[in-house]
């Protein structure tokens, strides 16, 4: 009976493994692709079978993606235009969303639930529906093609109260008390307690808005028409419209815009796990 048992599981397990491996190649290979396409020349990305390793490194793709349509560098300009934005929104992100989380999860006052429904009623409102609506409000305020009008719309999600908030409610309120009774001001209970004892959740908040304002497209579109102050995805747009034909310089400025992401993501990893699976338990 043991042994009947041991080769079930291992039954099971190897063919989880191969559902597990089938999955990550699924997801990888469209990544892979990018990766060798952007060194090799347009004859071999159009050639049947695909050649997936280069015969000679085509670095002029990556001067193209560069460059620009026009020679103008804009490339690096709009780059940096995403770094600012994206890093600005996270930060006002992580910072609004964990004080307020913070509030909603370990200060009773009246209507507090109302609150919280009416923030969660939000996330249910697609930003196509208000997108018109917010460009009037950005434009009487002065924040066309500026960085103001590219980030104070972003600098708070629903999401973002959501999961602080859930992460927040298993923190021990012992702790909290104790902090108080010390003559600790609320303030610096947040600050050196909460937020201290909160990494995880933080940075996965921190990746989730960063990875969500490094992809936006619609809005940088509508409020920044100067192209030295749009980010990178009109950029990969108005670049594609150009070079159509030019397949290893598009995927060149894909894989060049991808990089920022990767990074953040690897040097955070292990706290954005962490921080998953704690939002996991907070709402069990």
């Amino acid at each position: 009976m043991t042994i009947s048992k041991n080769f079930k599981y291992q039954i099971s397990g190897f063919f989880i493994k191969i559902i597990l491996g089938f999955t990550a190649l699924l997801v990888l290979l469209p990544l892979l692709f990018m990766l060798t396409a952007a060194f090799m020349p347009v004859m071999e990305i159009r050639s049947m079978p695909y050649r997936w390793l280069p015969s000679r490194i085509e670095w002029f793709n990556f001067y193209r993606a560069a460059a620009g349509n026009n020679d103008d560098y804009v490339f690096i300009r709009n780059i940096m235009n995403s770094l600012i934005v994206s890093s600005s929104v996270s930060f006002c992100t992580v910072v609004f969303c964990a004080i307020t989380g913070y509030g909603l999860s370990k200060f009773r006052f009246r209507g507090r639930n109302i609150v919280f429904m009416a923030i969660m009623m939000t996330m249910m409102i697609p930003f196509e529906t208000i997108m018109v609506p917010l460009y009037l409000v950005a434009l009487n305020l002065g924040m066309q093609n500026s960085y103001q009008g590219l980030i104070v719309p972003f600098m708070m999600n629903a999401f973002g109260v959501f999961m602080m908030r859930q992460y927040l409610q298993t923190f021990p309120d012992d702790i909290l008390d104790a902090s108080r009774i010390d003559g600790c001001s609320e303030p610096k209970i947040f600050t050196k307690i909460v937020m201290v004892n909160s990494g995880p959740a933080l940075a996965s908040l921190a990746i989730l808005s960063f990875r969500q304002q490094w992809d936006n497209l619609i809005w940088p579109l509508m409020i920044a028409q100067d192209s030295r102050l749009k980010t990178i995805p009109p950029y990969i747009v108005s670049f594609a419209e150009d070079r159509y034909q030019n397949e290893g310089a598009m995927m060149a400025v894909a894989l060049m815009a991808s990089i920022p992401v990767i990074i953040m993501f690897i040097t955070l990893s292990k706290y954005f796990v962490t921080g998953s699976a704690m939002y996991s338990a907070g709402k069990e």
